[in-house]
């Protein structure tokens, strides 16, 4: 079980994260990952130095954008890892679920575990009212196209790494999550959920859910990566 845990990399996205990343990095269960990689998109505040600071390898990646950040921190991972998980910087997921969520990933029944806030215990007012509506046609739009049945597009979510070179990931912004689950159904991948926590930002702001606008570009965007994944099919 040891040698298994140990081949295990972490991969946190952050933007303008330096309140929130330290805490985080603390969090972390000690000994379930041999990497961890902190990906600093672009920040403006000290995240880089808290990270390098709690023991996180840094990466810099300027160009801003979710997907490219997660591309970066991919980049990184040593050879000879078994899977990757990835997490957001601001503290609404709770390290305490990387333990469950890295067991179902470990047990070898599965090629990508997708934390699930909608399972698992949701703060009030930690998910909007447009989230939720997102986070359901997505979902459905999967299940109608490929039968695949998803309940969450959460941020926290582990893959094998031979899942993560078939799925050839490419969205360079918030398409990220729904392209990697798109995909996954698409390719019949081995999936399931686990009930994860979530909690209000504490730290910062977000760079989606906290204005309309970006809450409906991400909406949109969503929709259009599901798009382009179903033409694909069609084009084929």
């Amino acid at each position: 079980m040891a040698t298994e845990a140990a081949s295990y990399a972490l991969i946190i996205p952050a933007l303008n994260e330096a309140d929130s990343i330290g805490p985080l990095l603390a969090q972390v269960p000690i000994g379930l990952f041999s990497q961890i990689i902190v990906v600093d998109n672009g920040s403006r505040d000290s995240t880089a130095e808290v990270a390098r600071a709690s023991g996180a390898d840094v990466v810099w990646e300027p160009r801003l954008g979710y997907g490219r950040a997660c591309l970066a921190g991919l980049a990184r991972v040593r050879p000879g890892t078994t899977g990757v998980v990835f997490m957001d910087a601001d503290l609404s997921d709770d390290p305490a679920d990387l333990g469950p969520l890295t067991a179902a990933l470990r047990s070898g029944s599965w090629d990508l575990v997708i934390g699930s806030r909608v399972l698992g215990n949701r703060e009030s007012g930690s998910l909007t009212a447009l989230q939720r509506f997102g986070n359901w046609l997505a979902t459905r739009l999967i299940r109608c196209l490929w039968g695949a049945s998803f309940t969450d597009l959460g941020p926290l979510r582990a893959l094998r790494m031979d899942a993560i070179r078939r799925l050839d990931l490419r969205d360079p912004s918030f398409g990220w999550n729904v392209e990697m689950q798109a995909k996954a159904a698409r390719l019949r991948l081995r999936a399931t959920e686990v009930p994860v926590s979530y909690r209000r930002r504490r730290f910062g702001k977000s760079k989606i859910s906290g204005t309309l606008q970006g809450s409906m570009a991400a909406g949109i965007k969503i929709l259009v990566t599901v798009y382009r994944c179903w033409r694909h099919d069609a084009a084929a």
